[in-house]
């Protein structure tokens, strides 16, 4: 009888635990971008991967190999400067974010002379950005300068890309005084430019873009290609935008790599993010269970790796969250 009631209060203590664990769960919001471009499944597949809700299978037996108790959401946003804002100010957990708004706002200088984000921390870099000059079919233009007097969609407010697409145009003489201008995001560009409603639009994304796919095979469309020296032009204006490209073949209809800038993309928390909290979410980043999901995912996941996570950090000069930094450092990836 002593035995009996021993091991039933051991099963009803076990089970009150587990209650307690599956009542108080830890929600973590990050937040991407718009539904058509990159930054919302890729911050869906980071979700995924980090994430371990109570009462999951374990990751040994098959479960998720994520952050025990955590549920991360990925939140459909208006992208890089909301993002970085929302984690500024305690509305979300983290986001991904353009690497030279997030120096920016960081360092409040430029847009943000006065504003800065103090509490922005990088917990990874995760892939390049391309930046898409989208036209109709048919359509070139010889540089920026021929965008005056145009319909132009650059990105919609809040987003890194139309904080960069207006300093772009306005070494070229364009500013919105002399374009009529658009701020849509990437899905409702490429239905204005489909329409006709547009002449051209900016998105920066990593390719392939799923509003661009399904524009290009059905009402078609071109992409700029940027020469050199117009690339280097853009480099001194803006540092974070290097030189890239866009393999031809990636989109129907254009055949042949088209030049252009790109910029890093993000993974940005807030510094009143828990060590232990953040080293857990950057150790389930780079296990074997979310390489598996990044690689079946998006195209753009097979590039985020932790051999590239550090890349450009140092001169970004925006820190490492001490979380992240404690775990570069026991992986012999930071000295």
């Amino acid at each position: 009888m002593r035995k009996t009631l021993l091991s039933v209060a051991a099963v009803t203590a076990a089970f009150l635990v587990g209650a307690a664990q599956a009542a108080d769960p830890t929600f973590f919001r990050i937040g991407t971008g718009g539904a058509g471009g990159t930054y919302f499944p890729i911050g869906g597949t980071i979700a995924n991967g980090i994430s371990a809700p109570p009462g999951s299978r374990a990751c040994d037996k098959g479960g998720q190999c994520g952050v025990p108790g955590l549920i991360a959401i990925a939140q459909s946003t208006t992208a890089s400067v909301f993002n970085n804002a929302a984690v500024q100010n305690g509305e979300l957990e983290a986001g991904l974010a353009a690497a030279d708004v997030t120096r920016s706002m960081y360092m409040g200088e430029g847009k943000f002379e006065g504003k800065a984000h103090p509490k922005l921390r990088l917990v990874a870099n995760l892939y390049p950005e391309d930046l898409h000059l989208v036209m109709p079919p048919g359509s070139s233009i010889g540089n920026l300068g021929d965008l005056a007097d145009k319909r132009v969609g650059i990105a919609q407010a809040g987003s890194g890309t139309q904080v960069a697409v207006l300093q772009m145009l306005e070494a070229w003489g364009v500013t919105r005084d002399n374009m009529e201008e658009a701020e849509l995001n990437n899905s409702q560009s490429a239905e204005r430019l489909a329409d006709g409603q547009l002449d051209a639009y900016f998105y920066a994304a990593g390719w392939p873009v799923a509003a661009m796919v399904q524009l290009a095979s059905t009402k078609g469309m071109s992409l700029h290609s940027f020469t050199e020296e117009d690339l280097q032009k853009i480099n001194d204006i803006i540092p974070a935008y290097i030189p890239s490209k866009i393999p031809g073949g990636v989109y129907e209809g254009i055949d042949s790599d088209v030049l252009t800038p790109a910029v890093s993309a993000m993974l940005v928390v807030s510094s009143d993010l828990s060590e232990e909290l953040v080293y857990g979410i950057t150790k389930a980043l780079w296990n074997d269970n979310t390489r598996k999901l990044l690689d079946n995912g998006h195209a753009k996941g097979k590039q985020i790796t932790p051999e590239t996570a550090l890349d450009g950090v140092e001169a970004l000069g925006v820190p490492l969250h001490d979380g992240a930094m404690k775990f570069y450092k026991e992986a012999g990836l930071l000295k």
